[in-house]
């Protein structure tokens, strides 16, 4: 019986460390701002008229690749 809490007590101590790195890596609210405005600036964009001598465009895969970029970021924190 003993062995049985023992054994219960340490998968719950186990899961709820788990959560809690998870948790925690996570957390990253400038990154998330930051990715939210590039986001929002990019559907701005997008939604710009003309092409402005090819500006907007560039700006449009500039702001992709910055999405991108951010996210990776997002990712390999998370894992590390």
């Amino acid at each position: 019986m003993r062995r049985s809490i023992i054994a219960a007590t340490a998968t719950v101590a186990f899961f709820l460390g788990c959560a809690t790195n998870h948790a925690y890596a996570e957390r990253q609210p400038r990154m998330h701002d930051a990715l939210a405005h590039l986001e929002s600036a990019l559907a701005d964009l997008r939604a710009a008229s003309s092409d402005k001598g090819g500006n907007r465009v560039k700006a449009i895969s500039l702001t992709e690749q910055a999405i991108a970029a951010v996210r990776d970021g997002i990712q390999f924190d998370n894992k590390h």
